[in-house]
Order: structure tokens, then sequence, then C-alpha cells
């Protein structure tokens, strides 16, 4: 007969070898260390400056008097100043990153994501706005 201290010996072999087994399973878990940033206007932002200037960010149209890649009027560049406190003169719209800091201003205020209604209001207003956008939408 076994005794009681051979019975709580193989009793506690037998919980032992069965919290191995319990373990806990392997961790597969996949991180992600670096993530980029989305811009969610830079294929607009591609098209217009292929449409307006060929990405030519010294373009300047004597006609309209219309400066950098974005193609920036006078005008604009006026009601841009006014509404925001900035005192940018028409060669600093040479500079791509200001030039695109004025596009984004008036496509965030325009219509948030909406391609067609950024484009048609950068160009301009009326029908031949839809051209204009044919030509931005051949290039999204």
């Amino acid at each position: 007969m076994i005794n009681f201290r051979t019975m709580k010996s193989v009793f506690i072999v037998f919980l032992f070898l069965f919290t191995q087994k319990a373990g806990a399973p392997d961790n597969k878990v996949a991180y992600i260390l670096i993530t980029e940033p989305v811009d969610a206007y830079e294929r607009l932002i591609k098209a217009v400056v292929l449409v307006e200037s060929f990405g030519d960010t010294m373009s300047f149209n004597l006609t309209e008097q219309a400066f950098g890649a974005f193609q920036i009027r006078p005008i604009r560049l006026l009601d841009y100043n006014q509404r925001t406190g900035n005192k940018y003169k028409s060669e600093d719209c040479f500079n791509y990153q200001i030039s695109k800091e004025i596009f984004l201003y008036y496509a965030k205020k325009t219509a948030f994501l909406q391609y067609e209604t950024i484009a048609r209001n950068w160009n301009g207003s009326g029908a031949t706005t839809l051209d204009y956008w044919d030509k931005v939408k051949a290039h999204l």
C-alpha cells in the first residue's frame, strides 16, 4: 500500500507537470513602430500644381500677375493676408511652402476634402471652372 507521504509527493509532481502545460500561449503580436502621416490633400495639391504651373515654383503669368507653383494672384494674396494677419508679398509665392500654406487655407475653408469644390473655387467661379476641374481630375 502507498503511504500518505508518497501519495502527497506524486500529487505535487502531478500538479507541477500540469502547471507546465497550462502556461501562457506564445506572444504573437505585431507592433507598428513607425507610422507615416497621411496628407489628405497631397493628391489634390500635386494635381493643381501640375495644371497651374507644371510644377514650376518660379512660374509667373504676366497676364494675370499670378505667382509660383499655385499661380496665386495679388487679389487672392491680399484676401489671405487680411484674413490671417500675414504680410506676404507676391514674390513670397515663389516659395512653395508659402504657396501651399495659402492653398491649404482656402481648401480647408472651402470644403473639407471635396476635391472638385476646392479645385473649382481655387480657379474662380462660373462655368469655366468645370473645364479646370476636368484638367485637375485628369492628374488625380
